[in-house]
């Protein structure tokens, strides 16, 4: 966001802005690109509702491919993101009754987001009440770990397994490090060796 910022990141938002999704993944890092590629893999909303919805701190419920100039990005994370603070929640809570009124009974809101503090869960629980679910795998997971397992199972087309917010496990002791993956490139580099003995 700084002015005389001159990596090509920064140049595109002073020239033509950024989605909120380039933006988010700049700022979070891991985490976010894992939660983007996941909902852009695996969503199936109904007609009319958008597959991924990114929670801000003050602007409510964003597509995450909405462009977005500087000062749209300061307007939209100028307040707290606590369950209580107003200027948070109202918007949230404006936006996701409009996802609410679109969605049938048996339709399903992932939450990517933390499910560990109030912030998210209280006012879209509220809203969705058993129809808001979230990956069980993340119970006990760090930040790091959930974007890595999302990118993870876009990369092998498997998507993970939802409870409800209400009865599922939450908390959780933190499960072992995913395993290391091998690249393509020393996969092919290894297989050469191979068949050259």
């Amino acid at each position: 966001m700084r002015e005389g910022a001159t990596f090509a990141l920064a140049q595109r938002l002073q020239k033509q802005g950024l989605t909120l999704g380039d933006a988010f993944s700049f700022m979070s890092g891991l985490y976010f690109r894992g939660k983007v590629a996941y909902a852009s893999a695996f969503a199936a909303p109904p007609h009319g509702v958008p597959g991924a919805l990114v929670i801000t701190a003050c602007g409510g419920l964003i597509p995450p491919e909405r462009l977005m100039n500087r000062e749209q990005l300061s307007l939209i994370s100028s307040a707290s993101v606590e369950a209580t603070e107003p200027r948070y929640r109202i918007p949230l809570e404006r936006d996701a009754r409009l996802v609410a009124a679109h969605l049938s009974d048996d339709c399903e809101v992932v939450l990517l987001g933390s499910v560990a503090t109030p912030k998210y869960v209280e006012p879209l629980l509220a809203i969705f009440s058993e129809r808001l679910v979230f990956p069980a795998e993340f119970a006990g997971r760090g930040d790091m770990s959930r974007g890595g397992l999302m990118l993870r199972c876009v990369r092998e087309g498997v998507e993970l397994n939802y409870v409800p917010i209400l009865t599922g496990e939450r908390h959780g002791c933190r499960p072992p490090k995913l395993a290391k993956l091998v690249s393509s490139h020393s996969m092919r580099i290894r297989n050469l060796a191979t068949t050259s003995k």
